[in-house]
């Protein structure tokens, strides 16, 4: 015995009848309860796809929520070891530095004659190595000439000096350095009133 075939209302057989085969079977009982369960399960299924849709889409939302955040914290984390390396390099350039304005003085009060000229020949080698070693390490000479500032300059005193304008550098009493855009040590200066 050959199957029936469902009818719905786009077949050609019940659009050419008027729906009249539909209306039979919509009369029939047990068609019309098994088209009442065939729409409910629509229903429910349509139901369960929207709740999955928005499960997905909530789920989707957290992994973006997430991989931004983890982003951020590495572009915090490459920063904040950024800061701790310079930091680093910051100390220990500080210590060096003391050592460097004791060579300094030394060689501005180098002896000009004898058998000392060969060994102030070797303390400024030792200066040059360290000062070497300094600049390689981002270490950069502060700049003192014109006008005084405060973000760069310690004014140590303030003189009468007809040479010179009011606020402006009359002399370095110790260099002053930064590493970057980081001040390691201002320079002290002198400054004209």
């Amino acid at each position: 015995m050959p199957k029936k075939k469902k009818l719905t209302s786009e077949d050609p057989a019940v659009q050419e009848n008027g729906g009249e085969e539909m209306s039979k079977a919509v009369r029939d009982p047990a068609m019309a309860e098994a088209l009442s369960q065939a729409e409910q399960e629509i229903l429910t299924l349509k139901q369960q796809v929207a709740e999955a849709r928005t499960q997905a889409d909530e789920y989707k939302d957290g992994w973006q929520r997430a991989l931004a955040d983890f982003a951020n914290l590495r572009r915090r984390v490459e920063r904040d070891q950024q800061s701790a390396n310079q930091n680093a390099t910051m100390n220990v350039v500080k210590r060096f530095l003391d050592i460097a304005d004791d060579l300094d003085r030394a060689l501005a009060n180098r002896p000009k004659d004898g058998e000392s000229v060969r060994w102030a020949e070797g303390i400024e080698l030792t200066y040059r190595k360290l000062t070497n070693f300094l600049e390689n390490e981002g270490l950069t000479l502060i700049p003192v000439e014109g006008e005084f500032d405060s973000t760069l300059h310690e004014a140590i005193s303030h003189e009468d000096s007809p040479q010179h304008t009011s606020g402006q550098i009359i002399g370095v009493v110790q260099k002053g350095y930064r590493l970057g855009d980081r001040v390691v040590r201002p320079a002290r200066v002198r400054v004209a009133r």
